[in-house]
């Protein structure tokens, strides 16, 4: 049986089988009242189901508070969700025993936003990468060693520079590049990088994207990419997923969904990037998505957009909207999900 490829291309070959498949994966915490803060339960990530296939980079977006950083510890049990499943390399994580998870997890790394912060400022580079190593009784002292030096060069670092430095010695993507390179040590097959760039300038940004990409095509890593930037997403992701108040909005390919979301929170997002007004060729002032995001304690009945949505109808409160296929793997949880180009169906006067 043949399908249409995972990413969305339109080629008809069937996909290969997922590297990481989360699904209806639920995090919650509960939180007590205190100062006049009314208590209740945080819903931070609400049955969540996505997939990231072997070398291919699926980027996730949203605003602060989407649940994007709560999603990815999740992932990699840190802590374990209340409930869902989540397969990594045909292994459900969420039934390991912590020994089981600890080996599970030398293949599935995470790069911080903070690079600094994710270093002990009291070891030296050498010692820093060489540390999941050590952990992992990797070697003799003289092959970590060796493989030190290998993985500082892979990262753009010469070790006889900057292998005896320590963190407050290096620049910010110097640092990140020590973080990187201690994160693919045990060659992972799966990198999640939670804003791994958003701290950096943006030249130091570009530099730090093309060694991702690089890496990607060295060692064939996958990535799941979370970042607020949309612009950036797009720049590195083969499909993005849209969160939104602990939900995943849309789903789809990278050039589909910039293109033409069909979700209209994401064409709200999109409408914060500037750039070029197709029509008329001048730059687009960028706008703010609409109104406030509502308290993860107390979401919205039904939609949890619609208290910010243009298109909204009395549907929308009563009955949660579920994540369908609108074209060939793009997905959208919307009861009237915009338009696609050229079509002349006006959905959001749907019943």
């Amino acid at each position: 049986m043949t399908v249409t490829d995972h990413r969305g291309t339109g080629t008809r070959t069937a996909p290969p089988a997922p590297l990481l498949a989360a699904r209806d994966v639920v995090q919650e915490f509960p939180v007590r009242a205190a100062g006049g803060v009314k208590g209740g339960v945080v819903h931070a990530v609400s049955n969540v189901s996505l997939e990231v296939y072997p070398g291919e980079t699926l980027g996730v977006v949203g605003e602060t508070g989407s649940g994007k950083s709560t999603l990815a510890r999740s992932l990699i049990q840190a802590p374990r969700p209340q409930s869902g499943e989540i397969e990594f390399q045909g292994v459900d994580l969420m039934r390991l025993r912590r020994r089981e998870l600890v080996r599970a997890r030398r293949s599935l790394q995470m790069v911080y936003q903070d690079p600094f912060g994710s270093l002990n400022p009291r070891w030296r580079v050498a010692e820093l990468v060489a540390e999941p190593l050590v952990g992992y009784r990797e070697g003799t002292a003289s092959t970590r060693a060796r493989r030190v030096d290998e993985l500082l060069d892979m990262v753009g670092l010469d070790p006889s520079l900057y292998g005896q430095r320590r963190p407050h010695e290096l620049s910010g993507g110097q640092c990140q590049r020590v973080a990187i390179a201690r994160a693919i040590a045990l060659d992972p097959a799966l990198l999640i990088c939670d804003e791994a760039v958003s701290s950096l300038d943006v030249l130091i940004q570009a530099q730090v994207l093309n060694l991702f990409e690089r890496l990607r095509s060295e060692l064939g890593l996958s990535y799941l990419f979370i970042a607020h930037d949309l612009a950036l997403v797009k720049q590195v992701s083969d499909r993005v997923a849209v969160m939104h108040l602990g939900q995943l909005a849309e789903l789809g390919p990278a050039t589909a969904l910039y293109r033409a979301p069909r979700h209209p929170y994401t064409a709200a997002l999109l409408d914060s990037i500037p750039g070029l007004d197709p029509a008329t060729g001048r730059v687009r002032r960028p706008k703010a998505p609409p109104g406030e995001p509502p308290s993860p304690l107390d979401p919205p009945s039904g939609c949890r957009y619609r208290t910010r949505c243009p298109r909204a109808q009395q549907r929308c409160a009563e009955e949660e909207p579920v994540l369908l296929e609108l074209a060939p793997g793009h997905r959208a949880a919307c009861h009237y999900p915009l338009d696609p180009p050229g079509s002349t169906d006006d959905e959001g006067t749907r019943t």
